[in-house]
C-alpha cells in the first residue's frame, strides 16, 4: 500500500494538528505515553496518519483538561467506547475542584486586602502644610528604655497624675512626643505633651508649660505600628529638604488612634509635625 493511497483516509500529523487546533509537540507528546497514538505509522517515510474518528478523542482530551483532569486521570479514567470518565471520577473532580474555589477565595480576599491597605496608604500619607496654634500643655519628660514603653507610662503614671492635678483637656484632644536629643532605639529622652484648656500647678511628675505658635508645619499622615514611623520620617524629611525648607523647631509625634482604640496596629494613626521655614534662595 502507497503513502498516496493512506492519505485519502487519514490527516497527517500536521493536518490533524491545524483541525484539532493543538501543537505537533503535543501529539507527539500524547503519542509517547500511549494517550493518543497515530493509527498508521508509515515506516518507510515515518509519516504519522490519524484518522478522522480520533478528532473526537482529542476533543475529549482537551475538555477533560480544561475541567482540570491531568494527562495521567484521563489515561486512567478514559473509556475507549464513551470517552467520558466515570460518574466516581467527576465526583471526584468536582470535590477537589470546590476545594480550590474555597483556596482561592481566601487568596482574593488576602490580595484585596492588601490592595485596600496600600492604597488608602498612599491615600493617608500624603504630605501638606498647615499652622500649628499655640497652646498650653501638661508635659512629662524622662527617660523610657524602649517607644514600646510610653504606653504604659501614659496608662499608669501620666494619666493617674494628671488627673489628681485636675488637667482639663479640650475635644478633640491633642497630644503629641518630641524626641530630645535625636532617634534613640533605647533610653529615649522624651517628652509626652497633651493639650489642656488651661495651666495648673506643676507637681515633681507633670510640668505645665506654653508652647508658641508653629506659622509653617510640614506634616504627614502615618498608618502603621510605631516601629514603622521612622520610614515616614525618612520620607518626610527628604520631602522639606527637595521642597527648599529648613526645619525650625522639634518634630512633634501626634499621636490620633492607637492602642487605646484600635486593636490593628495597621490602623494607628500618627501625624508627624515638623515645624518648617523657607530657606533662603
Amino acid at each position: 500500500m502507497c503513502t498516496e493511497i493512506m492519505s485519502y483516509n487519514k490527516l497527517k500529523i500536521g493536518e490533524f494538528s491545524r483541525l484539532c487546533r493543538v501543537t505537533v509537540r503535543t501529539l507527539r507528546h500524547y503519542e509517547e505515553i500511549g494517550l493518543l497514538v497515530p493509527e498508521i505509522v508509515d515506516m518507510e517515510t515515518g509519516y504519522r496518519y490519524y484518522s478522522v474518528h480520533q478528532m473526537q478523542k482529542m476533543n475529549a482530551i482537551r475538555n477533560l483538561k480544561e475541567m482540570g483532569f491531568s494527562l495521567k486521570e484521563i489515561m486512567e479514567l478514559w473509556d475507549e467506547e464513551t470517552h467520558i470518565p466515570s460518574v466516581s471520577s467527576l465526583e471526584k473532580k468536582i470535590s477537589e475542584t470546590e476545594t480550590e474555589l474555597e483556596r482561592l477565595k481566601v487568596r482574593r480576599t488576602q490580595l484585596k486586602a492588601m490592595m485596600a491597605s496600600l492604597k488608602k496608604k498612599e491615600k493617608m500619607e500624603k504630605i501638606y502644610i498647615e499652622s500649628l496654634p499655640a497652646i498650653t500643655v501638661a508635659s512629662y519628660r524622662g527617660i523610657i528604655p524602649s517607644y514600646a514603653a510610653l504606653g504604659q507610662l501614659c496608662c499608669e503614671v501620666i494619666g493617674p497624675e494628671m488627673a489628681r492635678l485636675g488637667c482639663e483637656c479640650p475635644e478633640p484632644g491633642y497630644c503629641f512626643t518630641i524626641e530630645h536629643g535625636g532617634y534613640k532605639p533605647a533610653d529615649i529622652d522624651i517628652e509626652y505633651c497633651e493639650m489642656v484648656t488651661k495651666a495648673g500647678k506643676d507637681s515633681s511628675i507633670i510640668k505645665f508649660r506654653s508652647i508658641p505658635e508653629v506659622p509653617t508645619a510640614v506634616c504627614m499622615k502615618a498608618y502603621g505600628p510605631y516601629d514603622r514611623l521612622y520610614r515616614s520620617y525618612q520620607e518626610l524629611f527628604a520631602w522639606i529638604e527637595k521642597s527648599g525648607y529648613e526645619i525650625t523647631g522639634a518634630p512633634r509625634a501626634n499621636y490620633v488612634d492607637g492602642a487605646w482604640n484600635q486593636d490593628d496596629p495597621e490602623k494607628w494613626l500618627t501625624i508627624i509635625q515638623v515645624p518648617v521655614e523657607k530657606a533662603d534662595k
